[in-house]
């Protein structure tokens, strides 16, 4: 289930994974993001992504965010046994995050200039395991494949965010008909698929990133079978979920 809202400057999507937020909890949220918007007022765009993952055996929620902002992307994440604890401390580290990231601005365009380079590179976040992954994708097993890939997923939203840009008939249906997430998941699923035919020899990030515009592009030209694509591929991560 996804969820987005746009207020001021600040544009929210939420993506949940294995649940579904009540409305008292999106509530309690949206009332969270008061001083979130108000240290984000000073940019003139600022996307904030937030991914609700619900584990059954450890009975608790994930809560992951990434605040886009001009030049670099902020990640935090945090669990709980409830959702709104969780959301309530990945808000309060982005906001220190956030006011650091502006003090360096002021005082360092060299530094800003490299953190906007970096923020568009494609790596994962942790040490990803290829022999699993190459397995999974041979075995045809998604969920594993998807699994295997998810420390790319923060770097590959960031990216997204960035690349969509470029398509303003895309642009315009965030948080409509179209949600980030599904491009990271049409992303993923193209990567799935490719995965035995890919080039070697050059970074798997770099690989992962040119399969971005194709992903759009599949979107904007048959829209209803890359959905079905994508809702069967949530499908199967839901129930593996562990």
């Amino acid at each position: 289930m996804a969820y987005s809202q746009q207020q001021n400057e600040l544009r929210v999507e939420i993506d949940t994974k294995g649940c579904e937020l009540e409305t008292r909890v999106l509530d309690q949220m949206d009332a969270d993001l008061r001083t979130l918007r108000h240290v984000v007022d000073d940019f003139p765009m600022a996307s904030l992504y937030v991914t609700v993952i619900h584990h059954p055996r450890s009975k608790d929620y994930h809560v992951k965010t990434s605040l886009a902002l001009p030049g670099k992307t902020l990640f935090t994440g945090d669990r709980d046994v409830e959702v709104h604890p969780a959301f309530e401390r990945c808000l309060r580290k982005l906001v220190r995050k956030v006011d650091s990231y502006k003090l360096r601005m002021r005082g360092d365009s060299k530094w800003l200039r490299q953190a906007s380079d970096i923020a568009a590179k494609l790596r994962p976040s942790q040490d990803l395991d290829l022999v699993a992954v190459t397995k999974a994708a041979q075995a045809d097993d998604y969920g594993a494949f998807r699994r295997g890939m998810d420390s790319f997923e923060e770097s590959l939203t960031s990216r997204i965010w960035n690349w969509i840009q470029r398509y303003p008939e895309i642009e315009l249906q965030l948080g409509d008909t179209v949600m980030i997430a599904d491009i990271v998941e049409d992303v993923f699923l193209n990567a799935f698929e490719k995965f035995a035919i890919r080039p070697q020899g050059i970074p798997l990030g770099d690989w992962l990133e040119s399969l971005i515009d194709p992903s759009v592009q599949a979107l904007i030209q048959s829209p209803d079978e890359e959905f079905a694509n994508i809702s069967f591929a949530r499908a199967i991560l839901e129930r593996g979920i562990i």
